[in-house]
């Protein structure tokens, strides 16, 4: 995989991570350089693992949620479970696999393919 082809992966995560946290209005200075972070610490491994590339948005969605709960808390929250009251963080599946979804997994459910968490909350 050529270098162009990493650092357009690496982008691509970056701005479905971005457009997840926008839908959730967490998209601060200090959450987006979070994901900053992350972005930097994936570049090595995808420059060790180029097969790995479409791993990249599932990867550093799980990298800014680890971050977000050590600062902050539990994101995304799950909107299949807050209307009863069960307020916990939606989870990233398959944890390394391409075509990430973020789940619930108390309900066994996709909620939303990483990057597109504004069409759940719009509904």
């Amino acid at each position: 995989m050529a270098l162009m082809e990493l650092e357009q992966a690496l982008h691509t995560a970056r701005a479905l991570v971005l457009a997840d946290l926008a839908a959730g209005d967490v998209a601060e200075a200090d959450v987006v350089s979070l994901v900053e972070d992350a972005v930097a610490q994936r570049r090595w491994w995808v420059e060790q693992w180029p097969e790995g590339a479409e791993f990249l948005p599932g990867l550093v969605a799980q990298d800014v949620q680890d971050a977000l709960l050590d600062k902050y808390g539990r994101w995304p929250l799950c909107p299949v479970c807050t209307e009863s009251g069960d307020l916990h963080a939606l989870e990233v599946e398959p944890e390394l696999g391409p075509d990430p979804h973020w789940a619930c997994t108390k309900q066994a459910v996709l909620v939303a393919p990483v990057g597109s968490l504004n069409s759940v909350r719009r509904r």
